[in-house]
């Protein structure tokens, strides 16, 4: 192991004695550069000021330092989120616990390894050793994503796969993970299918099935996931996405069902128990819902990365079951145990607002909403649910034109996912037809300006920025039938004028398609196709439009 004599460690253990045994292993090995966390919240602020390259963390993390809520699972879990630790950092748990749910807790959020207590100096080496050995092999991949080339790091993860017989599944699972972020989901399919042939492993059913969940296949994915429980009924991450497919497919009571059963066997997952409480909040199962988020508040109360949100929406169920005392309880806590903050202050002011509207304090459930509405500004990473919950809020007590005003933001904000005809719908949905229509009047205003900008932009001969322009409108407006011929024009434009692109076409092409689909009349569609095989006759393209 003197090879390994320059790795940095970290030491997550509440434990003095087993800290200094653990040091003592690693001395053995000549690892000396090794530092101490006590708990999940030292952790993270040594991770913060550093980066290692082994993290051993003990799973019951025990009450050091106040951390009683907070073990190693959850750290992880954390650590995974946030990205705070590398690709390629090594991370071990340890656990002397037999209870089962825990030890399938912390595997299923895949650590490099985990190791059962007691065990020997020579047995917890041979771990480290075997994951150093297989770190070194792949770091030619990692470095290449860490520095933002994902497309060389597919290259050279497929060349690697040819060099390196003993790792050739590993690097074709690396390769379609890295097609799957660029998007590629067709090609990354194909891999996942090769892994399949070649070594039938649970994983590469999985990454098949968010594959075809990303296409929207997902008749497809809920046959690939329940094949995959039906062999597999503890791989926790499938009963997830299959939640996920449920509800995409309108069964929000399915999505449900599969949550439960994914919580009675490992019951430790905050994420996952957010998700139920947010499924069964929508189905109307107010107590599934408020026990999940009590479990949610409760396990995240240590962590470093608290989520004000989840108080709103323990609040919220509460309020719609009634329990005036027990919301109030829980905005009182919130008060008292978050630090002042600008998305602490938005959230506090929502759930304020529904306690004062429950209590029949109309314009004090006003000034607090009013409040939060104003502090969203400032706020940063607040969840697009919980902007659209408070615009609902506003409608609820009258307040009109800060639900306009939130929900125009919203619709302006790219990060956010609300296109201008999920922005109508909220007001069409809430009953509010008159405001649904002066949206649909600051859109049009908006769409117009946006393609009177383009024209601008087309007339100083920057085809280019005129095709960016629109393409950033119909990001919010995909099916905005003045803007969808003007981008397909633009598009044309730029084809005829500076060359062929085979990319920019296909979308040219899925536009117009588009177009047929939402007004098989439209004055400009046929002139438009017209237009486009023009453009591949005169560069010689022999694909029919």
């Amino acid at each position: 192991m003197s090879d390994y004599a320059a790795l940095s460690v970290l030491l997550v253990d509440p434990n003095q004695s087993m800290r200094g045994n653990l040091r003592n292993m690693l001395v053995q090995a000549g690892i000396t550069n090794i530092d101490d966390a006590v708990s999940a919240g030292t952790a993270i602020r040594q991770i913060n000021k550093k980066s290692y390259d082994v993290v051993l963390c003990e799973y019951d993390l025990g009450s050091s330092a106040g951390d009683s809520g907070q073990d190693g699972q959850q750290l992880l879990e954390d650590l995974r989120l946030h990205k705070l630790i590398a690709p390629w950092t090594i991370f071990i748990m340890l656990t002397s616990e037999g209870v089962y749910s825990k030890v399938i807790g912390a595997a299923e959020l895949t650590p490099t390894d985990y190791v059962l207590k007691p065990f020997t100096v020579d047995s917890l080496l041979q771990r480290i050793r075997k994951a150093v050995d297989r770190r070194q092999v792949f770091m030619p991949v990692y470095q290449l994503v860490e520095l933002g080339n994902p497309r060389k790091a597919i290259a050279e993860a497929k060349a690697a796969e040819e060099k390196n017989q003993r790792y050739a599944v590993d690097f074709a699972r690396l390769r379609a993970e890295l097609l799957v972020s660029l998007e590629e989901l067709a090609e990354a399919e194909m891999v996942y299918q090769w892994i399949l042939m070649t070594k039938p492993v649970a994983w590469a059913h999985l990454g098949l099935a968010r594959c075809l969940f990303g296409q929207q296949k997902y008749l497809e994915t809920q046959e690939t996931l329940e094949a995959l429980l039906e062999q597999n009924p503890r791989y926790m991450a499938a009963y997830d996405l299959l939640a996920r497919t449920h509800e995409a497919m309108g069964q929000q009571e399915a999505a449900k069902k599969i949550l439960e059963d994914a919580v009675s066997i490992s019951p430790h997952m905050v994420g996952r128990l957010r998700h139920l409480g947010e499924v069964a909040f929508e189905t109307g199962d107010v107590g599934v819902a408020e026990k999940a988020f009590k479990q949610v508040v409760a396990k995240a109360k240590y962590s470093e990365f608290r989520d004000p949100e989840d108080h709103v929406k323990l609040v919220k169920t509460l309020v719609k079951k009634g329990d005036a005392n027990q919301a109030s309880g829980v905005l009182r806590d919130m008060e008292r145990s978050l630090r002042s903050g600008p998305n602490v202050d938005v959230c506090r002011a929502i759930a304020a607002g529904l306690v004062q509207e429950m209590a029949g304090n109309l314009s004090g459930a006003a000034a607090e909403l009013t409040n939060a509405v104003n502090a969203v500004a400032g706020s940063r990473g607040l969840s697009t649910g919980l902007k659209i919950g408070l615009v609902h809020s506003c409608l609820n007590i009258k307040l009109d034109q800060q639900a306009s005003d939130l929900m125009l933001n919203l619709m302006n904000d790219t990060e956010s996912g609300v296109s201008m005809d999920d922005a109508v719908q909220v007001f069409e949905k809430a009953g509010r037809h008159d405001l649904a229509q002066g949206m649909g009047e600051q859109i049009k205003i908006q769409v117009d300006e946006l393609i009177a900008h383009a024209s601008e932009q087309r007339a100083h001969g920057d085809l280019r920025a005129a095709v960016d322009t629109l393409n950033a409108g119909l990001r919010k407006a995909p099916g905005n039938l003045a803007l969808l011929p003007a981008a397909a024009s633009a598009m044309l434009k730029q084809l005829d004028d500076l060359g062929w692109e085979a990319p920019l076409a296909e979308q040219c092409l899925f536009l117009l398609e588009r177009m047929r689909r939402l007004d098989p009349d439209h004055p400009s569609l046929e002139t438009l196709l017209a237009q486009y095989q023009h453009t591949q006759r005169k560069y010689g393209i022999s694909v029919v439009a």
